[in-house]
């Protein structure tokens, strides 16, 4: 028998199982080929959740249309159930009373999901600081992308979709598999980020030494 990390037992095979998933499995799904192969595949047929709050929602179907042909990036199958959705574009502001519902939303889409918040109402409340409203919709459900504007174009629409294919293209493909286990992570973070980090620091760090 073996003790899991989360406090309950274990039998033999499942440890062995447990094992040969994160030693054996996980390095080749997260292999240099593999890897690309599989988030390549996963970033060309985006399947976005019919799902508009509020004016952006406006901007969100003109994106569908063929002026614009959101079908370019394998992101134009809307579909209407999020059991058959891996990507949902918070279009509107969220108010408070319908954050479960959203919450609700992204629980029933299957792994691997993606949320894109579109507008400043879904990013951050908009202009209505309110007691009604949701300062933000990463309240209640993860961001994976925001796109200001009020309400942004479809072309900060297709900018954001671009944005999201790059983060997917830096996932590793056995997170969705091994995420429990503890062992294998969701890689949501570009290579730039830590040089910007440091910058940020040493830019805090002037400030202080400055008011010395």
């Amino acid at each position: 028998m073996a003790e899991h990390e989360e406090g309950f037992v274990l039998t033999t095979v499942d440890a062995i199982t447990n094992f040969v998933r994160r030693k054996m499995v996980a390095p080749v799904i997260d292999s240099k080929p593999a890897q690309f192969t599989v988030n390549w595949a996963r970033k060309s047929a985006i399947w976005p959740m019919t799902f508009g709050l509020a004016c952006c929602a406006i901007e969100m179907i003109a994106t569908g249309a063929g002026r614009f042909d959101i079908d370019r990036f394998g992101a134009g199958v809307f579909r209407p159930s999020p059991r058959q959705s891996d990507l949902v574009i918070i279009a509107g502001t969220v108010t408070l009373k319908m954050g479960p519902v959203v919450r609700r939303v992204y629980d029933q889409m299957p792994e691997p999901k993606w949320v894109i918040a579109m507008g400043a109402c879904a990013s951050t409340g908009g202009p209505f600081d309110s007691y009604s409203t949701m300062q933000g919709v990463d309240r209640t459900i993860p961001v994976d992308v925001y796109i200001p504007g009020c309400p942004p174009r479809p072309e900060a629409l297709l900018y954001g979709l671009m944005r999201l294919q790059d983060i997917i293209m830096r996932e590793a493909p056995s997170a969705y598999i091994f995420e429990s286990d503890g062992t294998v992570r969701r890689q949501r973070s570009f290579d730039t980020d830590d040089e910007y980090q440091l910058s940020q620091q040493d830019s805090a760090n002037e400030l202080v030494a400055a008011a010395k």
